[in-house]
């Protein structure tokens, strides 16, 4: 390391001509250096690797041992070096073969990924998607040990210190089974807060949401009956029972046992974006996935 440290990488440059021309001249003319400079540059060599490496002969200079020993290795280094400071290969999704890994609740499985996943595979139909649980706490942790590709999580909650892309504007509207007998038109203010609810808590338990917070601006109250973790368990439940729920319009808009009304309050909507670390950011294969995703939605 301490060589390395007093070393020009041009240096290197200048030996590997040297060592392939057995001449000044040559070298100088394919560096596209002067020959003084090329001789300079020669002098400094042999004061590091403490050899002449190459010496005068009858026809131009003959190379020591010791630079015979060093013309593999160093034109496999600077072989090394010329991918490392070249451009990124351009991304060919039919011959990739990626493994990505994304953070999503049920709800983002259903109207990001879902619709994504059908192209994805006719695009790239080599690569594989892993989908986790998405946990909001582990999310930049997750990112920046490169556990995960992509998250999926609402703008206004989402974390500091990771890229963020909003994929859409979503709203809530008010769910029941096809024929329940109290969403045959949209419900009075009073009516719906008499209907038995049920409530999506992710944190588990909770009784208590941004509908919730609407209606106690206005002094009202509604009967939350029934909490569950899950959309694809309120989504049964609602088709099976004669319970209502405050559920995202994207989620139910292609369902056919559901009946959907607008509700009689206002409850605030929400931005769902995508996440990602700067690690990825510039990646190729990585654009590629964020675009694919992006224009699917």
């Amino acid at each position: 390391m301490n060589n390395l440290r007093r070393l020009d990488l041009n240096l290197l440059v200048t030996l590997d001509a040297l060592l392939s021309e057995h001449n000044v001249t040559r070298a100088a003319e394919r560096l596209n250096f002067s020959q003084p400079s090329v001789s300079v540059h020669l002098a400094k060599l042999r004061d590091i690797f403490g050899d002449p490496l190459l010496l005068p002969g009858p026809r131009g200079m003959r190379p020591t041992a010791r630079a015979d020993e060093l013309r593999e290795p160093l034109r496999e280094a600077l072989e090394a070096l010329e991918r490392v400071m070249s451009s990124p290969k351009t991304f060919d999704p039919t011959e990739a073969t990626h493994t990505w890994k994304i953070a999503a609740t049920d709800y983002s499985e259903s109207t990001v990924l879902l619709s994504a996943l059908s192209t994805l595979r006719t695009a790239a139909p080599r690569t594989r998607l892993s989908v986790v649980e998405m946990v909001p706490t582990r999310i930049v942790r997750q990112a920046e040990q490169g556990e995960i590709d992509l998250a999926f999580h609402t703008s206004d909650e989402s974390p500091s210190g990771l890229h963020r892309r909003v994929l859409f504007a979503e709203r809530y509207v008010l769910a029941g089974r096809a024929g329940h007998p109290r969403l045959n038109r949209r419900p009075t203010l009073a009516q719906f807060c008499k209907l038995e609810h049920v409530i999506v808590s992710p944190d588990g338990g909770g009784f208590r949401g941004v509908t919730d917070e609407a209606l106690a601006q206005v002094g009202l109250t509604r009967r939350v009956v029934l909490s569950v973790p899950h959309f694809l368990f309120m989504m049964s439940v609602l088709a099976s029972t004669d319970l209502v729920a405050m559920l995202p319009a994207r989620l139910v808009r292609d369902t056919g046992t559901l009946r959907i009304v607008e509700p009689p309050v206002a409850v605030p909507g929400y931005e769902m974006a995508m996440l990602w670390h700067e690690r990825c950011h510039r990646d190729p294969a990585h654009q590629w996935l964020r675009e694919h995703i992006a224009n699917s939605v």
